[in-house]
């Protein structure tokens, strides 16, 4: 079976939901999923972009200005950007407060501590808390523009994080939640029955049900899909490498690859050094075909500018979905 080099794949999925942009860093993954938001609004009612990398760069892509709320795009109706940060957005413990545990003491800063033991929590429920607003605006497709493979894979197990500070919580519930309830009742805390404790309970579990109904998406490939971006350079090759074994670890679908920055000298030209590299780049590209012979491989060409600004987007999205055919 022959895999068309391109990306129209993810059009001729009508039920695609999320999909992931992501590889190693300066590879070109903010062009590509921003190319790539701007021919799916094409196809879809409604779609947004966001970008989790912390060196935010959708702004720049598309020459707007972008929060951490969905603002529409300049030029279209039914496409929107925004660009969060995990890491930061914990600083006000927004999770815990929205289960009813603040930074005070008594039974609320006992499980705080406990959530917070487990590592990652902190950046995962953040995540979550992203991934469960997004649900909820009910958009079409969301496309994730995301940071540097290591940052990605700690997102993509944020559902596996999430479960194991949840499952602490529910044993904790289990042994000690009747002694808590009564001696907060000693101490006049009201209700024996556990009154504060309990509510919180309730609502951690409520996040546990939202947070895998979204996670049984992530690992449905109707549903979701991963696009991993690089460019023929041996770093960048071994990063793809290590992002589809984890990705294949995580159940989460991966059957495009986008090259970017391939030369394609012109065979009268007298330039050496792109000869060169050329010749370079070609042992990567073997190697890319070998390893992903059954993925869907797109390469793109070296162009002489960046691409910034809705046309350039437009035209960069023909290569992707499209393909590109070099001159002879």
């Amino acid at each position: 079976m022959e895999y068309e080099p391109t990306l129209a794949n993810l059009y001729e999925n009508k039920e695609y939901k999320w999909i992931f942009v992501g590889g190693k860093g300066g590879v070109g993954k903010t062009t590509t999923s921003s190319s790539i938001g701007v021919r799916m609004a094409k196809e879809r009612e409604s779609v947004l972009i966001i970008s989790t990398d912390p060196a935010h760069n959708l702004s720049d892509a598309f020459d707007q200005k972008f929060s951490n709320t969905p603002e529409q795009v300049n030029g279209f109706e039914n496409l929107y950007c925004m660009e969060v940060d995990p890491a930061k957005s914990t600083e006000d413990n927004a999770f815990l407060k929205s289960i009813g545990v603040d930074d005070g003491e008594g039974e609320g800063n006992l499980i705080g501590d406990i959530l917070s033991s487990v590592p990652g929590i902190d950046e995962a429920t953040s995540f979550g808390q992203v991934i469960q607003m997004v649900d909820s605006l009910k958009f079409d497709l969301v496309i994730f523009d995301t940071a540097p493979t290591g940052h990605t894979l700690r997102l993509l197990n944020f559902p596996n994080i999430l479960d194991k500070a949840l499952v602490k919580l529910v044993q904790l519930k289990e042994k000690v939640g009747p002694l808590l309830g009564q001696l907060t009742s000693m101490m006049g805390g009201g209700d024996s029955s556990g009154g504060g404790i309990s509510a919180i309970f309730d609502k951690v579990e409520d996040v546990k049900k939202s947070i895998q109904t979204v996670n049984d998406q992530f690992q449905d490939p109707k549903k979701t899909t991963f696009v991993a971006v690089c460019i023929p350079e041996f770093l960048s090759l071994f990063e793809t490498e290590r992002l589809v074994v984890e990705l294949v670890k995580f159940k989460i679908d991966i059957q495009n690859i986008v090259v970017n920055q391939v030369l394609f000298p012109e065979k009268d030209s007298s330039c050496g050094k792109c000869k060169a590299r050329s010749k370079m780049q070609n042992k990567y590209l073997s190697q890319i075909d070998d390893l992903y012979d059954d993925f869907h491989v797109v390469r793109t060409p070296l162009l002489d500018q960046e691409v910034r600004g809705i046309e350039n987007l437009s035209n960069f999205q023909s290569l992707l979905f499209d393909g590109y055919c070099p001159e002879e």
